[in-house]
């Protein structure tokens, strides 16, 4: 009998053993139909979200201009003289394939094992690369260089163009620095490593909690994109933001007169009024008990009246420049010497606030009225040769789309719109920051106090808006004596009030050079002073912060360089040297004053009615 072999009773699949298995694990299958599902989810809602913005779009066609920031002409011009000098072109290219090469040879080096320096770093202050991805990946540090590098060569080409009118150049610099600013691989999902990681370890929840946050604002926005800076919810006006005791003492269309409650048992007779800008709110002057100036000032033994500017609507529209000083200043000076039973004040003027102030002081002065002892000014503008970056927001074609929407609008610009024109100044910290952390991480943004005052912006009446504008910004009229209010030419050299400035080191709405410049137009003794950092944190840096520092110097030379060769440095917060500047002209000493119990009839608790009017 033969021997037979016995076939085995299962074949090995064709391919070998190692292809029976499956290739994913049921857990990993799980996973990968999470993040399908979650993807389908985002663009659902990311595309319900745009078909809605169209919809509520679709009536207003100038929403759709091909040239928003009427940059076009500028950039044709400046265009044109880079490709009128080849040999300098050239030369700019031949350096930026240089700066590649080097490049792609550190990166070649870096992938073999050595560690190169870098060929490009973010500048200083620079957050956007902050993941360690950025550094430690060779793959996205290969893109954030490659980055920097061509953003870098594109700012500095336009930097460098000649024979161009300084005016066109700064416009075309500030638009190519949002182009490139916008072009980021921060700002897209694909070369984000920590929208990526976020991603993959939520199963795309992240993305879909950020396309919820994007609907979110574009509904908030009514159709516009309002991207989220802070949780809204948090905070209360009067609550936990604006909390200083006090009461309305005066109330006309323009102002509320807020009192604040004294804190010492004695305190100077001459009152402080402080005129804050009417495009925001007036906390930022109390936002919380300890950065609070209101409550620092009530401690110093100063009697603190605040102007609380209105929120106008269409029935404010043909409100002036005229009226605010009238129903503003005027207004709100003779009711707090009213009050206090005084014959003048000490007045205060923040930012446009400040603009208004210095106005009314020349106006007094041609009067040879003068109900204001002394001044300060916060980042304060008068003249406007040299202001920040606001001056490019004020061309011809850009005022002609400010008041088609001040049209549209009733004879009011909105809060929002000038919300964004403050936020593009900043983009990357107050734009892009948030459309990082609100779209691409779909993470809920903090709660801010700050950010919560930067967003409450007010409504601007038609008229006011556009003479402040022209007059100031387009034709500098005050600085150059050329300004006429009710009929009266003004001339700062005849204001010979005591006047304290505030300027800031990094302010990017009121320079420190165009402040100084406005500082040497008055007539009498003037105190200049520097601080540090910018707009806001430069004026509202509490003592017991410890932060920052300020220059001093009893000098005023020719130039702000000159005074800062001569200027002393001081640590922390300049608001002890302007006090030893205000106490001396404050007056004797005198019993608090209850704002109840003064000469004018209270008219409600503060922060009052009109500081909680959202626009």
């Amino acid at each position: 009998m033969s021997e037979q072999t016995s076939a085995p009773e299962t074949a090995p699949p064709r391919g070998g053993a190692e292809a029976a298995q499956p290739a994913f694990t049921a857990e990993q299958q799980a996973q990968i139909e999470t993040l399908s599902m979650n993807l389908a989810r985002a663009a659902m809602t990311a595309q319900g979200a745009i078909a809605e913005m169209a919809l509520k779009s679709a009536d207003r066609p100038a929403a759709l201009s091909p040239d928003p920031f009427h940059v076009a002409p500028a950039l044709t011009e400046v265009m044109g003289k880079i490709a009128a000098q080849p040999d300098r072109l050239m030369r700019a290219q031949a350096d930026l394939f240089a700066r590649y090469l080097d490049l792609w040879q550190a990166t070649a080096r870096r992938l073999s094992g050595e560690t190169p320096a870098p060929v490009v770093a973010p500048a200083r202050g620079d957050k956007r690369f902050a993941d360690p991805d950025w550094s430690e990946n060779p793959v996205f540090d290969v893109i954030k260089q490659s980055y920097l590098l061509t953003s870098n060569w594109l700012n500095g080409l336009v930097e460098g163009v000649e024979g161009v009118d300084p005016m066109t150049k700064r416009r075309v610099e500030f638009f190519m620095k949002m182009l490139t600013d916008a072009f980021a691989p921060t700002n897209f999902l694909a070369s984000n490593p920590a929208a990526l990681k976020a991603l993959a370890a939520t199963g795309g929840e992240s993305l879909v909690r950020g396309m919820e946050n994007f609907m979110a604002d574009l509904e908030r926005g009514g159709g516009q994109l309002a991207i989220a800076q802070t949780d809204y919810e948090r905070f209360r006006i009067g609550e936990n933001v604006a909390t200083a005791p006090g009461k309305v003492v005066f109330r006309n269309e323009i102002i509320e007169l807020l009192q604040f409650s004294p804190s010492t048992e004695k305190v100077f007779e001459i009152p402080l009024v402080i005129f804050p800008p009417w495009i925001n709110k007036y906390y930022i002057l109390d936002l919380r008990p300890e950065n609070s100036m209101i409550r620092w000032l009530t401690g110093q033994g100063i009697t603190v009246f605040v102007a609380s500017w209105v929120n106008p609507d269409a029935s404010l529209a043909e409100k002036t420049f005229e009226d605010y000083m009238r129903e503003g200043v005027y207004a709100g000076v003779a009711a707090a010497m009213e009050q206090c039973d005084v014959p003048h004040v000490n007045a205060v003027g923040y930012c446009i606030g400040g603009t208004l102030l210095s106005a009314t002081l020349a106006h007094m002065a041609a009067r040879k009225v003068s109900p204001i002892a002394s001044a300060t000014f916060f980042a304060a503008q008068q003249d406007f040769s040299e202001a920040g970056d606001l001056l490019l927001f004020t061309s011809e074609d850009w005022l002609a789309d400010l008041e088609t929407k001040m049209d549209e609008g009733g004879g009011v610009l909105s809060g929002q719109t000038m919300a964004d024109t403050f936020n593009a100044l900043r983009a990357n910290d107050l734009i892009w920051s948030f459309f990082v952390n609100n779209y691409l991480l779909g993470k809920e943004p903090k709660p801010f106090d700050l950010l919560f005052w930067n967003s409450d912006q007010t409504r601007m009446p038609r008229r006011l808006h556009l003479f402040y504008l022209r007059k100031f910004y387009g034709e500098n009229a005050l600085a150059r004596g050329e300004l006429t209010l009710d009929g009266v030419q003004l001339d700062l050299k005849a204001v010979k009030t005591p006047i304290y400035v505030q300027s800031s080191k990094e302010d990017h709405i009121a320079p420190a050079r165009s402040v100084y410049k406005g500082a040497q137009l008055f007539g009498g003794p003037v105190r200049f002073m520097m601080a540090g950092s910018g707009h806001i944190a430069g004026v509202i840096n509490h003592p017991d912060a410890k932060k920052y520092q300020h220059w001093t110097s009893p000098d005023l030379p020719a130039t702000l360089e000159a005074w800062q060769a001569g200027a002393t440095e001081h640590p922390g917060s300049w608001w002890p040297d302007w006090m030893e500047w205000l106490k001396p002209r404050s007056g004797r000493q005198v019993p608090a004053r209850d704002p109840a119990k003064g000469k004018l009839k209270p008219l409600g608790d503060a922060p009052g009615t009109y500081v909680k009017v959202k626009s």
